[in-house]
């Protein structure tokens, strides 16, 4: 069997302020440090061009909305192809009139759009307002083939759910990545979810011996507070790299894929499934 070989993977965890431009090119002036650096698959955060904007309803906000592909995404392609490096582009897609997507694109190391993921679970709670901005994903759980390896993207709210972790594992994903904007919660302000957020990310890897990256906005924005402790983690789980700091970081760190192959020999969880027993799942209630 052929082997995988390793790859360097990158994050972006950064700070952001009212100017669009401004996190933009924050955003550019990081991802070209990561690929100085080796990085070959570089993802920036959530809704990296702004700030977490569905903490309150304006319908002006619409306006932030852009196609994909589109003015972004074209930016980025030049500068994958520039890089040679593999770019995840997460953006406010603009699909007509009314219906807006929390959407990443996958642009491939010579500049090509490879596709997009439009994120499904959308949540709301207080200052997560996300179900007045975001209409749920409507192309199921896609996976990209690049350059560098098999990988797949879920956003943010997608992490907490292990069905489409393990969708994206049996359709042959070698990394997923997960941007996210996560942080404080209104309604319990003495909670601290990093750990949780942390731990189950990391299960996702586990369960399916896959590498797994998240990335998490941080710093203080409008009432909310986010904690970024973005990181790496490889398929039995251990933590590769993971955010120093509460402020803008690289975050990078080298997956060595034929790991997955090693894991899934000893750790059989793909195929010990019983997939003739969970019917009962697709039930919204079971009684």
């Amino acid at each position: 069997m052929m082997k995988k070989g390793a790859v360097s993977v990158a994050i972006i965890q950064q700070t952001c302020s009212e100017d669009q431009n401004e996190n933009l090119e924050k955003a550019i002036r990081l991802i070209r440090e990561a690929a100085e650096g080796g990085a070959k698959i570089i993802c920036p955060q959530e809704l990296f061009k702004g700030r977490y904007f569905p903490q309150t309803i304006d319908v002006k906000k619409y306006d932030w909305a852009e196609p994909v592909p589109g003015p972004t995404t074209e930016l980025f392609q030049e500068l994958a192809k520039e890089l040679g490096v593999v770019l995840l582009v997460p953006v406010y897609e603009y699909a007509m009139d009314g219906v807006y997507f929390n959407t990443a694109a996958v642009i491939d190391a010579d500049g090509t759009y490879l596709g997009k993921y439009r994120k499904n679970h959308i949540p709301e709670g207080p200052q997560y307002i996300e179900k007045y901005y975001f209409t749920p994903g409507d192309m199921g759980y896609p996976v990209f083939r690049t350059r560098f390896g098999k990988i797949a993207i879920l956003i943010c709210w997608d992490q907490w759910f292990p069905e489409a972790s393990r969708i994206v594992a049996l359709k042959g994903a070698d990394i997923v990545f997960y941007p996210s904007a996560i942080g404080s919660e209104p309604d319990d302000p003495d909670l601290d979810t990093s750990e949780p957020w942390i731990t189950a990310i990391r299960a996702h890897g586990i369960c399916n011996n896959m590498f797994v990256a998240a990335v998490n906005r941080v710093g203080e924005e409008g009432e909310m507070s986010f904690y970024g402790c973005s990181f790496i983690s490889n398929p039995w789980g251990e933590i590769l790299a993971k955010a120093k700091t509460r402020d803008d970081e690289i975050i990078m760190a080298e997956c060595y894929l034929d790991e997955i192959k090693k894991s899934r020999d000893v750790l059989q969880f793909h195929r010990d499934r019983r997939v003739d027993t969970y019917g009962e799942i697709l039930k919204k209630v079971i009684e």
